[in-house]
């Protein structure tokens, strides 16, 4: 019963992330006086349906939460002779409505960066406890890390923190084994903040025994560790969390996370065209959802994480000159805004048709290619 609970939880952020998305859209329509047909969460067949007495714009929630849309009136039509034809009106207000979809889903994600650095932090970690015998007075509690070795604490514009200790840990690790070694001490250099000031501090990599009982064997066995004094089998207990950023530290930090789950997306793609990663290693809707569900199980936090990035995600995905996406409605407005006049209607709309089925069976194949391989 939960995990359907964390299911329908998951569905209905996506759907938000939809709605935000189509509400760009709806919004600038509604500024730039452009006539609305429809606004539509969904595909498929219309589970509800109200039409505004008012305006005449109809609202509905359909069948297939895979995307949705904002039906504007003659968007489908060349727009000769009708004021009110969405291609009849200037091309700069159809670009500023295609990419209003694509703004809102950065804002969301710059939104919702800022709640989750200032609610539970992410990627920069905070000292809470270290080594008693390991550089023992250079870590202090509540110092927060900023970079390693020169290299920044940033998931996508630098290093994790776990990864650029491991860095420095595999170079104390030749460094100590060498044939050259002359009984020296492996040293980094690391920034921290420690009282709302920037420090540089020199960290030390030190060979560590480590012993532990082998079940098989019976038998206590030795290993070589190479530790900075912050791991959890040295000291005890958890020595690092994610730190907190006070308002505006985080709202100023908020944008470069934002762009920077754009440029995590960005990555993912280059690395999937250039067959650097297996399509299995992507999914669909159904793998999103199903990945929501599952991470927020372990812990509800996690949704924090999901919405900017899923919202990055659409941001990207939505600016991509790919036949039926906004990026390459834009293109196809910037090329009729050059040569002054449209290409053929009927062949643009037959090329964003054959687009978006092309889309769907896409996500249908990775989605069904990720749960059997």
């Amino acid at each position: 019963m939960m995990t359907f609970l964390y299911i329908l939880l998951a569905i209905v952020i996506l759907l938000f992330m939809v709605l935000v998305h189509e509400l760009g859209h709806y919004i600038a329509g509604r500024v730039l006086k452009f006539k609305i047909t429809e606004f539509s969460i969904g595909f498929g067949k219309a589970i509800f349906s109200r039409t505004s007495k008012k305006t005449g714009e109809k609202f509905s929630l359909r069948l297939f939460p895979l995307g949705g849309y904002c039906s504007f009136y003659g968007e489908e039509e060349d727009g000769k002779g009708d004021e009110q034809s969405f291609n009849n009106q200037k091309p700069w207000k159809r670009i500023i409505v295609f990419l209003a979809g694509v703004t809102m889903n950065f804002v969301t994600a710059i939104l919702f960066s800022w709640i989750l650095l200032c609610a539970v932090g992410y990627d920069i970690p905070m000292i809470v406890a270290s080594s008693d015998t390991i550089n023992v007075g250079v870590f202090q509690e509540g110092d927060v890390i900023r970079s390693v070795d020169g290299t920044k604490i940033d998931f996508a514009f630098g290093d994790t923190f776990p990864n650029a200790i491991q860095k420095q840990k595999l170079e104390a690790k030749e460094y100590y084994e060498s044939d050259s070694y002359d009984g020296g001490t492996y040293t980094f250099k690391m920034v921290i903040t420690r009282d709302e000031r920037y420090r540089e501090i020199e960290v030390e990599v030190v060979p560590y025994e480590i012993t532990s009982t082998d079940d098989k064997i019976g038998e206590e066995i030795s290993q070589t560790a190479y530790v900075i004094g912050l791991e959890s089998d040295i000291a005890g207990k958890i020595c690092t969390t994610a730190y907190k950023f006070g308002f505006f530290e985080g709202l100023g930090r908020s944008f470069s996370m934002a762009f920077g789950f754009a440029w995590v997306v960005l990555k993912s793609l280059w690395l999937l065209i250039t067959f650097q990663i297996p399509i299995t290693e992507i999914g669909g809707t159904v793998t999103t959802i199903a990945t929501m569900a599952e991470y927020s199980q372990q812990n509800i936090a996690n949704l924090l994480i999901f919405i900017p990035l899923i919202s990055a995600n659409l941001a990207v995905f939505n600016l991509l000159p790919f036949p039926a996406l906004d990026g390459a409605h834009v293109l196809f407005t910037t090329i009729e805004w050059i040569r002054r006049k449209p290409i053929n209607r009927k062949v643009e709309n037959t090329i964003h048709f054959v687009g978006i089925c092309i889309l769907f069976a896409f996500v249908i194949l990775v989605d069904i290619l990720h749960f059997l391989l």
